[in-house]
C-alpha cells in the first residue's frame, strides 16, 4: 500500500536499545552458535540464513568480543586486509521536501539546517582535492533532494567528469530517488557508485518516513545495479526498530547484494522527531557491526555517521569487528573527527589503505 503524508503514523520518539523478543543465549549456546557461523562462513563459504543471524543476535554481552573477532576473521577471508577511505561533500544542503524523521535537512522540521544553493565547481574541487590528499579512492557528491530535476542532472553530469579527471578519484553520487532515464544517464556520465540507503527494514520504514515508500528506495537501488553502477546502500540503526527488524533488514540487503553498506548510528538532531532519542550504546554498536559483517561477508562495510558519539574511544574496536571502509572528515551536517586521527588509527592497527571497488 502506498503511503501518503496525511496517513497516521505511530512515531517512537525516544527509542532505546533494539527490542528483542527472545532471551539471550547461555554461554554454551553462544559458543555453539559462533562455531556454526564460523563453519558456514569460513569453511563452507555460504551466507547465513535469517534464523542463523537471529541466533547470533542473541549472544550475551560477554560474548560480543568473540562475535567481533569472528567478524574480523570473516572480513579478512572474504575481503582482504585493505581499508577503503572516502570523503563526502554536501553540495546542496537543506530544504529537502521529504520527512525522514532522523534528518535535519528536511523542510518539514524546524532545525538549525537551512537550505543552501548548489556549491560552485571550485568549492567541490577543493574538497575533492583534500579528500585525495589523505589517500582516499572515493569521493561522494551528496544532495538533499527527493530526486534530481533536469537542472540538477545537468549540473551533476558536468561536474562528475571534471572532479574525476582533476583528482583521479572515483566519483559517487547521492541524489535521491531516480527514474530509469536518470539512472542510465548518470551511469553513462561516469558515476562510479550511487548511494541510496534503505535505512531500515521494510516493516519499520513507515514509522520514520511517510513522503515516500521503502519500495521506491528499493526500485532506485535496482536501477543503479541494472545500469552497471556500484550500489552503496546503507542502514541507520537506533531509530526504535526491533532486533527482528534489524535481522529483516540484513536479509533484505542480502537479496539486494550491494557493493557497499555504510553502517550509520542515529545521532539525534535537534528539531527532528527523533531529536530526543537515546544514543546507541558502544557494546550494542559493536554487536551490530559484527552482525552486519557476518550477514554480508563480501561487502565494503563502511563506518559512517554516528560512530563518534556511539563508540567514542572504542572506534578502533569497530575496525576489528568487520569494518573495512570509513568516511573521513565531516558528514553532511555533523562534524566527524579529523582525518589525521582516522589515518593514525589505521596505522596503529596496521591496516593498509586501498581501493576495494570491483570495477577499478
Amino acid at each position: 500500500m502506498s503511503l501518503t503524508s496525511d496517513q497516521p503514523v505511530a512515531l517512537t520518539t525516544k527509542p532505546g536499545p533494539a527490542r528483542d523478543s527472545q532471551p539471550p543465549l547461555d554461554p554454551a549456546e553462544a559458543r555453539l552458535a559462533l562455531r556454526n557461523a564460523e563453519q558456514a562462513l569460513l569453511d563452507d563459504r555460504r551466507l547465513l540464513t535469517a534464523d542463523e543471524l537471529a541466533v547470533l543476535a542473541r549472544v550475551p554481552d560477554q560474548s560480543v568480543p568473540s562475535l567481533a573477532a569472528l567478524a574480523h576473521e570473516v572480513r579478512l577471508a572474504w575481503c582482504g586486509p585493505e581499508v577503503e577511505v572516502e570523503g563526502i561533500l554536501s553540495v546542496k544542503t537543506g530544504g529537502c521536501p521529504e520527512d525522514c524523521h532522523f534528518c535535519s535537512q528536511s523542510s518539514a522540521f524546524d532545525t538549525p539546517v537551512k537550505a543552501t544553493p548548489f556549491l560552485d565547481t571550485d568549492e567541490v574541487l577543493a574538497a575533492a582535492r583534500e579528500t585525495a590528499a589523505v589517500g582516499a579512492s572515493e569521493f561522494c557528491i551528496v544532495l538533499a533532494v527527493r530526486g534530481p530535476d533536469e537542472r540538477t542532472m545537468q549540473r551533476l553530469l558536468d561536474l562528475v567528469p571534471i572532479v574525476r579527471d582533476e583528482t583521479g578519484l572515483n566519483i559517487a553520487v547521492s541524489a535521491g530517488i531516480l527514474t530509469d532515464e536518470q539512472a542510465r544517464r548518470l551511469a553513462e556520465g561516469g558515476v562510479h557508485r550511487y548511494n541510496h540507503n534503505l535505512e531500515t527494514a521494510r516493516s519499520f520504514f513507515p514509522q520514520v518516513v511517510t513522503t515516500h515508500t521503502w519500495e521506491e528506495r528499493l526500485d532506485t537501488c535496482s536501477l543503479v545495479r541494472h545500469y552497471g553502477m556500484e550500489l552503496c546502500c546503507g542502514a541507520l540503526l537506533g531509530m526504535g526498530e526491533s532486533v527482528d527488524q534489524r535481522i529483516e533488514l540484513l536479509t533484505q540487503l542480502q537479496d539486494l547484494d550491494p557493493t557497499e553498506v555504510p553502517v550509520n548510528f542515529l545521532n539525534p538532531r535537534p528539531g527532528t522527531p527523533l531529536g530526543e532519542a537515546q544514543v546507541t550504546g558502544a557494546l550494542d554498536a559493536i554487536r551490530w557491526i559484527a552482525l552486519f559483517r557476518l550477514a554480508l561477508p563480501s561487502v565494503i562495510l563502511r563506518y559512517a555517521g554516528g560512530r563518534e558519539i556511539t563508540l567514542r574511544e572504542l572506534q578502533a574496536l569497530g575496525m576489528t569487528s568487520g569494518i573495512n571502509a570509513l568516511i573521513v572528515g565531516n558528514y553532511l551536517t555533523t562534524l566527524g573527527r579529523s582525518p589525521e586521527d582516522d589515518l593514525q588509527m589505521l596505522a596503529d592497527l596496521k591496516m593498509p589503505i586501498g581501493a576495494l571497488s570491483h570495477v577499478i
